[in-house]
């Protein structure tokens, strides 16, 4: 239904703006003739030829316009309104209005974008055209890998404009293979003289769960030129407070299943308790663990540049900067939740072939201790980024240009306490009888019945259970010199010639390590905890406007004062001083790293591109032709702890012994290629232009996937161990793209295009098992000793007797405990060097020869409606990929399938007249695959209406008011059915006003 309203409003909204573009068009050439005289902005004629300047909206659609129509290829861009004046508030939100841009929230701002159905790891992000460094440690439970820029690091305040490449082009950086994404910061010699910006806000966000908060935001630009304007200095600063809330409800849920799969635990019983129980040739999934879970954010965000410009005589202009960035960020969560056991279950299940659960309910007796979970957790994470950079520009004497470019840039995140990056502490209340998930509402409804006599709101009860200290680290360093040049042709059929070479130096350490207490049935009585540390807090009120939130869900649970409970529980139990895995630095519980990657990528890039432009039939026409050469080398190591030997634990357990320290283990790889682009447009009409481009495109692998240690996993089988390696030699993700295009711009804030595009892409990644031998490590089984074993017992003889045999036999290289139960040895039985060498299974990323083709087709619609000050933006895309998840295949069949890929819309509403701006904004995303591999996961149609207004109230003062999600949607995920949600979350409203000041 959702979406069925959504498409009917965008389609009203496109029906009704292209019944007013029908009209004559000599009104539409009068858009901005008869426009008023702001105070800067590009340039005009009014009908007595006299100048007329544009600000505010029209001036950056205008802007906007000129850059996708002059461009090369196919381009969109953002540009600011005015200095210091970006259109809204998060880079990301702003470019979500751009064709075919989508965008990934996280906690409720937006973080990373999707380019043409392809995920930010995809898409390589420029600041001024330099390779930008990225850290992110997104929720700290792992060693970061990803490439993927974090736009939630930078304040829009400081941007001039964004630049999307859709397609491929010689002189552009490579590394996106669903677009290059440029952000320009403002220089001095922009504009020459004295301008600036200052502006306060106050931001209310409706979705904090600790009451009403008004937080502050400030920002400042000034620039100003010299001596004639032959030097200008640009100073940028901005500070940003937010504190926000986001509830979710999760549910995990086992593998895919056949109704036909038996012995499996967590399958379906066949007693009759499943009603309308899953037929053969069905899928299912079960619910593993279900909670909900209240976050309250606090982020602060500071950014600041400077740029000092000098221009000693025309033709040389030198340029020096400096960028910096800081973004704290603090997650509180509280949560209550349930694990299932898969004992005594009862279920409703919907027809299939994919069957989705009505309800899934378990019950427990009371010896069982069954618990409910009242946990909480804390991420608190702060990531910096810092860029000195320095630019030289010549215009050479026979219209040539050279220009010489270099920065050494970094991005650190790490966290910002004593206990970790991501730390999850529990906490119980035992006694469930029953608990039950009902699956009727888009709010999965969890509930739960306690044993006689047990009172789940009872403090006294609540019993400290397991936790686990998560300690991750991230640092990428970039340094590179680019020198290009540019040689401009007077007249004839050629137009110009680019050229240039760039050397980039890439260093990535990625680290991660974590202490644990697998105390999950009860670290210590409830008596050690005090009482009055807990707080009740309600749900149904946190969940306003899902359905399914009310009656029938948990009422109520129990949060607690986090870092006091730490500091109890460490002077109880010692779960960081002294823990049962993994080791803190004395006096925190920051573990050492276990996992250390460091890769380091050398890439060397020269370039040539031609321009030509001719008649074609009379018409303007161009050609561009380029190429560009990449030689990468990568030498990658890991931190791995070091094998000494094996030993054999009990009946079925094999384990690796590790010593104490761990060392460096790497390897090498390297990779070249050509990327060649051409480009060609024509104007068969005047303000008409048709377009086609082919290129070829990369996008590398993951840091994670390249990195290079050898690492075993510690227990193995009688027959083999495993382990997993990553691989330096990894291709990068190579895209064949098609492009055409038509646009036709009418006026000249107005236009309107069409746009089809085909991507082929190759060098997917997937995993392959290797068998070899590791470290010189053998094993007991096989052995001389076990073969003896075996001689004297029989070929039938028990893993037990042989083990005993070998404790009674050769008690020198055994290690005896005493004995179990049953009268058999415990102890370990050591591997010799005479014992043979073991096998391990080791898991490995390769190039699979599997390709995808991905395709679709973009309509923009920009348009002024005459002298009004109105105007509207239209756009859709639509994207449709040939690797497509079948959700009807249970998890044991291996599946490739694009991820995503969803049509996505905006329609934009604005006036801009007489000191007067507004905008309403209309986003709208499709369902997509967000993760494929044994289960996919599904992120649902979404869509948020957003307003801004503001009004010069006398020159250069200016009052505003911005509205986020005024209509409060949800988001939500599911797996295979829609009725397997994995997560349900209420959205809500931010508001902000303040006043800006432009001189």
């Amino acid at each position: 239904m959702k979406s069925f309203k959504a498409r009917s409003l965008f389609r009203l909204v496109v029906g009704a703006s292209v019944l007013a573009i029908a009209a004559p068009g000599v009104a539409l050439a009068q858009d901005e003739a008869a426009a008023p005289a702001p105070q800067d902005g590009p340039v005009t004629q009014d009908d007595t030829g006299e100048e007329i300047v544009v600000t505010g909206i029209r001036a950056s659609l205008r802007a906007s316009a000129d850059i996708k129509r002059d461009a090369y290829g196919v381009v969109d861009a953002i540009s600011a309104e005015d200095i210091g004046k970006f259109p809204d508030t998060n880079l990301a939100e702003s470019l979500q209005r751009i064709t075919g841009v989508s965008i990934d929230r996280s906690n409720g701002e937006g973080q990373f974008v999707t380019v043409r159905g392809f995920g930010p790891e995809f898409n390589l992000v420029t600041l001024n055209g330099r390779q930008m460094p990225t850290s992110s440690l997104g929720d700290g439970a792992s060693a970061p890998a990803s490439r993927s820029f974090d736009f939630a690091n930078l304040a829009s305040e400081g941007i001039a404009g964004v630049e999307v490449y859709k397609t491929g082009r010689a002189s552009i950086p490579s590394g996106g293979i669903g677009s290059s994404i440029n952000i320009r910061t403002p220089r001095p010699f922009d504009r020459p003289g004295l301008r600036g910006s200052v502006s306060a806000k106050a931001v209310y966000d409706t979705s904090y769960n600790q009451g009403t908060e008004i937080t502050p935001e400030f920002s400042g630009l000034v620039s100003n030129t010299f001596a004639d304007d032959r030097i200008g200095v640009l100073l940028v600063g901005s500070y940003q407070r937010r504190k926000a809330s986001t509830n979710t409800a999760n549910v995990g849920w086992r593998d895919g299943y056949l109704g036909s799969d038996v012995d499996v635990w967590g399958q379906l019983p066949t007693n009759g308790n499943a009603i309308n129980r899953p037929g053969p040739n069905d899928v299912y999934q079960v619910a593993q663990n279900a909670s909900y879970d209240l976050n309250d954010i606090d982020r602060e965000r500071i950014n600041g540049q400077a740029v000092l410009q000098f221009r000693p005589i025309d033709s040389l202009t030198a340029t020096v900067d400096y960028t910096y960035s800081r973004n704290t960020v603090e997650v509180r969560n509280s949560n209550v939740g349930i694990w299932f056991n898969h004992g005594d279950t009862s279920s409703e299940w919907t027809d299939g072939p994919v069957a989705g659960p009505i309800f899934y309910s378990e019950r427990f007796g009371a010896a069982e201790r069954k618990d409910l979970s009242y946990s909480g957790s804390l991420v608190a994470n702060r990531s910096e980024n810092k860029s000195l950079g320095a630019n030289l520009r010549w215009d050479a004497p026979g219209n040539m240009t050279m220009e010489l470019d270099f920065h050494s840039s970094s991005a650190e995140s790490k966290p910002t306490n004593k206990y970790g990056s991501s730390v999850s502490v529990g906490n119980a209340v035992f006694g469930v009888a029953s608990q039950t998930i009902n699956f009727d509402n888009d709010l999965p409804v969890i509930s739960y019945v306690m044993q006689p006599g047990v009172d789940a709101l009872d403090r006294s009860l609540i019993t400290p259970t397991g936790n686990s200290f998560r300690n991750a680290y991230f640092r990428n360093d970039i340094d590179q010199i680019q020198l290009r040049g540019r040689y401009d042709h007077d007249g004839g059929f050629l137009d110009s010639i680019d050229f240039g070479v760039s050397y980039t130096e890439n260093k990535v350490r990625s680290a991660y390590g974590f202490v644990q207490n697998e105390s999950w049935s009860g670290a210590g009585p409830a008596s050690d905890i005090p009482d009055d540390i807990f707080s009740l807090v309600s749900l149904p009120d946190k969940f306003k406007g899902v359905s399914g939130a009310g009656a029938g869900m948990i009422p109520s649970f129990y949060t607690f004062d986090f870092e006091r409970m730490v500091d109890l529980i460490e002077n109880k139990y010692q779960v960081c001083s002294d823990p049962q895995t993994g080791k803190a630095a004395p006096g925190t519980c920051l573990a050492d790293y276990t996992v250390d990657r460091r890769t380091s990528e050398k890439m060397l890039s020269p370039y040539l591109q031609v321009a030509n432009k001719f008649d074609l039939f009379g018409n303007p026409a161009h050609l561009v032709a380029g190429v560009r050469y990449e030689h990468t080398v990568i030498d990658s190591q890991a931190l791995v702890p070091v094998p000494v030997g094996t030993s054999w634990n009990a009946a079925n357990e094999f384990y690796v012994i590790l010593s104490d320290e761990s060392q460096f283990t790497g390897f090498k790889g390297n990779y070249q290629n050509w990327l060649p682009s051409i480009d060609f447009d024509v104007s068969p009409f005047q303000n008409v232009k048709l377009r086609a481009s082919y290129s070829h495109t990369i996008t590398r692998a993951d840091y994670g996937s390249l990195q290079g240690g050898l690492t075993l996993d510690s227990q193995f089988r009688i027959a083999n161990g495993t382990g997993s390696r990553g691989n330096p030699g990894l291709m990068p993700f190579k895209s064949k793209n098609i492009d055409l295009s038509a646009e036709w711009y009418y006026a000249p804030t107005s236009y309107v295009s069409v746009g089809y595009f085909r991507k082929n892409v190759s060098n997917f990644i997937s995993q392959e098992r290797v068998t070899q031998e590791a470290f010189g490590l053998r094993t007991v089984a096989g052995g001389p000793r076990y073969l003896a074993a075996v001689a004297a017992l029989g070929p039938n003889a028990g893993a037990d007797a042989i083990r005993s045999y070998i404790f009674n036999n050769f008690p020198e290289s055994t290690e005896f405990e005493g004995l179990d139960p049953a009268g058999n040895p415990k102890g370990r039985i050591f591997a010799l060097p005479e014992d043979p060498l073991l096998e391990f299974q080791i898991q490995t990323p390769v190039n699979s020869s599997q390709t995808a083709v991905l395709q679709g087709w973009e309509f923009a619609l920009q348009h002024s409606f005459w002298d009004t000050g109105f105007g509207v933006i239209l756009n859709y895309t639509k994207v449709d990929g040939d690797a497509v998840y079948d959700n009807t295949k249970p998890s044991s069949v291996t599946q490739f399938a694009l991820t995503g890929l969803s049509d996505s819309a905006n329609a934009v509403a604005f006036y801009d007249k007489n000191g007067l701006q507004a905008r309403v904004a209309w986003n709208w995303r499709d369902k997509f695959l967000t993760q494929s591999g044994p289960n996919p996961f599904y992120i649902e149609e979404y869509w948020q209406i957003d307003a801004s207004a503001s009004y010069e109230v006398i020159k250069g003062l200016t009052a505003f008011v911005e509205g986020i999600n005024l209509t409060n949607e949800g988001r939500r995920g599911h797996l295979r059915s829609e009725r397997n949600v994995n997560f349900a979350s209420p959205g809500y409203a931010r508001y902000s006003a303040g006043v800006r000041f432009n001189f």
